[in-house]
């Protein structure tokens, strides 16, 4: 029998950490994500919104409307901000040839505006404290992003890199369905004052001051650094990355090469164009399915919490999948195929309300209304799970292997660089046509033009072109 050679089994183990520590940055980060923009804080949000403006005198649909419109507006300023200085900071880091300072910074803004939705009364008060804590957290998950995927390539080859992608993105599901779990069964509260179970809410924490669902913040504070320790253990820097002096002005003339080179690659130019679009549509989803739910189903936390389950399970498993047939098939299917499912499921949520489904009136109080936007939650969770995870392989496939920071800035940017346009249309539809539902309807278009820009995008991306610029 061959020996094994020490030197070999302690690389390979190295690597195979430094997998599972990459993997558990969106174990970490996923409650974020699952808790605060999606199942229990958005909802919280738009509840408290719509009481504070119903109590102005404005009627219920007008409230709900405006409700809407201010969580629209807190995500577009946030995805502004966002956008513009990405593609920068990634050029800035590179040439630094650092990344770990960077999350570290980042994971402390994540730390402090998650600690900051506590303060959200029922009543209203710390209502745009509250939006500007969610704003600094959101800023500080999204920057962590950046840098930690652009470890992404370094772990395998472009197949492997699929895999891996895949397998990350379904881990960090199941992370959020754990803490959603935790949140429902011992903290978060419904109208009776009760967890899904029948409980007070854990540790004398006032139900009257909706004080188990305001710990939502405080839960994915320690959530995050309790999970990001193995990411901190056993992830380092890239062999041959070493701190060199760089600088803004360097980071701006890089951009600015790394810019010109995105036009004369279509490939390239073509999937940030259509992740644009497509990544600001699902992202509007994610962030307005708890909303859409609260205001024109009526929901309580706790039915959205279930809610969250049923679309978070579906979204560990088929991004599961969706790693394994990226894996087979490449990205760019992959991609296809999840857009067109999370079209067809957008126009049967602006379809539907408690009254009707596509014009068929329904007997009052029926549950079918409730059926649907469950099955339609876990289309979402699967379909948009699969597509992150898939977008992110993509990238790796265009990205300058010698930039990498850089290059998911360019995907941050294009991630964000319309990601006022959702919420922003969002916002003026519901404005428009006072209703909450109809609102939704503009990611239907996104959706439809990121398909069609999808078609200009080479399967096998355009990475080799890099060294020829």
């Amino acid at each position: 029998m061959r020996p094994i050679n020490k030197r070999q089994g302690t690389v390979q183990v190295s690597l195979q950490k430094r997998v599972w520590g990459w993997m558990a940055f969106d174990w970490a980060t996923q409650p974020f994500y699952t808790l605060l923009l999606t199942f229990i804080f958005g909802p919280y949000f738009a509840a408290v919104a719509a009481q504070y403006f119903l109590e102005t005198g404005l009627p219920e649909v007008q409230a709900d409307a405006n409700a809407q419109s201010l969580w629209s507006l807190g995500q577009t300023l946030i995805g502004l901000a966002i956008a513009f200085t990405a593609p920068i900071l990634g050029a800035f880091a590179d040439s630094s040839g650092r990344r770990m300072p960077w999350i570290i910074a980042f994971s402390v803004l994540y730390v402090g505006g998650t600690c900051g939705i506590w303060f959200l009364m029922p009543d209203g008060l710390f209502l745009w404290g509250a939006l500007i804590s969610f704003g600094i957290a959101m800023i500080g998950a999204e920057y962590a992003l950046i840098f930690v995927n652009a470890i992404l390539p370094s772990l395998g080859d472009d197949k492997e890199v699929g895999r891996i992608s895949g397998s990350g993105a379904a881990f960090g599901y199941w992370g959020g369905v754990v803490s959603l779990f935790a949140m429902l069964l011992f903290f978060a509260e419904n109208e009776t004052g009760k967890t899904l179970i029948g409980l007070d809410p854990m540790f004398g924490l006032d139900a009257a001051e909706r004080q188990g669902t305001r710990f939502v913040g405080p839960f994915t504070s320690l959530w995050y650094l309790v999970f990001m320790i193995p990411f901190f253990m056993w992830v380092r820097e890239a062999p041959g990355h070493k701190a060199a002096s760089a600088s803004i002005s360097a980071a701006f003339r890089d951009l600015g090469t790394t810019l010109k080179s995105v036009v004369r690659r279509r490939s390239l130019a073509a999937f940030l164009a259509s992740s644009m679009f497509y990544r600001d549509a699902l992202n509007a989803l994610y962030g307005f399915g708890g909303v859409y739910a609260t205001l024109v189903l009526n929901w309580s936390i706790i039915q959205i919490g279930v809610f969250g389950i049923v679309g978070a399970v579906t979204a560990a498993i088929v991004t599961f999948i969706g790693g394994r047939a990226d894996r087979a098939f490449g990205p760019k299917p992959v991609i296809a195929f999840m857009i067109c499912v999370l079209i067809a499921v957008c126009t049967v949520i602006v379809g539907m309300s408690r009254e009707q489904i596509f014009g068929v009136p329904l007997p009052v109080g029926s549950a079918l209304p409730d059926i649907v936007f469950y099955i339609c939650g876990a289309a979402i969770g699967g379909a948009g799970g699969a597509l992150y995870s898939a977008s992110r392989s993509m990238m790796v496939r265009h990205a300058n292997p010698a930039r990498p920071t850089e290059a998911f800035g360019l995907f941050a940017l294009s991630g964000k660089a319309t990601s006022f346009l959702a919420p922003a249309l969002i916002g003026m539809v519901t404005y428009a046509t006072g209703s909450a539902r109809l609102g939704i309807s503009p990611v239907i278009v996104l959706f439809v033009i990121g398909l069609i820009l999808l078609r200009w995008v080479h399967p096998k991306g355009d990475k080799a072109e890099w060294f020829e610029s």
